[in-house]
């Protein structure tokens, strides 16, 4: 049953395991009636890719229908954090080494959103034709370029374009950035791994969530990525906003914590 605190989302959601890698090491969420979807995107050799982003998606599986927007946002922190520790551990058990996995979640509340990630996988917004990226890369190429560094044009084929700063499982505390605003009816958000945006450009997102219903906007931008090389594991997520109808009387509901950003 949907959550009447979340609203009404058309969902769409795919994954493949691209044309080059032997193991999809992406896991995905979908749970609208929460207000909860989240993509993974694992890294770590010996089978631990999967593991870890199935480890940090199950954590989110868990979390029970939410009072209010800070409930939603703190059940999703200590979940996050919970992952971070099981994945540190099982780094150890296995004698060191790197198991982690990106990490881009969308929560919903009361007419509010918030984005939670930690990497390079993406959340943007369709909202009145047009496309933003909400998320921003934790990645060596965006800090240079965010620094002046370097330019628009040299990130593209900047070597060690795709070198992560940050993600779940990493360090002994994982390192979220926060953002948050309003929803508008008929917001699309997307969110997808790396294995889509190295081959699809933000222009062409924006044309098939436009015009597409969200599992077919989901599925066509699979097949896009799949058609330039599919070099790397990719999943999307399209998730459409509709607000229930406001209710004929009654005061309005109490307002969610007001929106933060923490990097």
């Amino acid at each position: 049953m949907q959550n009447s605190h979340v609203g009404i989302y058309d969902t769409g959601a795919a994954t493949h395991v691209g044309k080059v890698r032997q193991r999809n090491e992406d896991s995905y969420l979908t749970r609208p009636e929460a207000g909860i979807w989240a993509v993974a995107d694992g890294m770590g050799g010996h089978e631990a890719g999967d593991l870890a982003s199935q480890t940090v998606i199950a954590a989110l599986q868990s979390i029970e229908a939410p009072a209010s927007a800070a409930d939603l946002l703190s059940h999703c922190e200590d979940r996050v954090a919970s992952a971070n520790g099981r994945l540190k551990e099982i780094s150890r058990e296995r004698g060191g080494g790197i198991i982690g996995a990106t990490l881009a979640v969308l929560l919903a509340f009361d007419g509010f959103y918030a984005c939670v990630w930690s990497g390079d996988s993406r959340i943007y917004v369709v909202r009145g034709g047009e496309i933003v990226q909400l998320s921003r890369d934790h990645t060596e190429v965006q800090e240079l370029l965010a620094n002046g560094v370097i330019t628009p044009e040299e990130a593209k084929t900047w070597a060690g374009s795709n070198v992560i700063t940050r993600a779940i499982g990493v360090y002994d505390e994982p390192e979220l950035e926060i953002t948050s605003g309003a929803l508008q009816s008929g917001d699309s958000f997307v969110i997808c791994s790396d294995g889509l945006t190295q081959h699809v450009d933000d222009g062409e997102i924006l044309d098939r969530v436009t015009t597409k219903m969200p599992q077919q906007a989901c599925d066509d931008l699979i097949a896009l990525a799949l058609e330039r090389g599919g070099v790397d594991n990719v999943t999307v997520i399209v998730a459409r906003y509709q607000p229930e109808p406001a209710p004929p009387t009654g005061l309005d509901a109490e307002q969610p914590v007001p929106p933060r950003e923490r990097g």
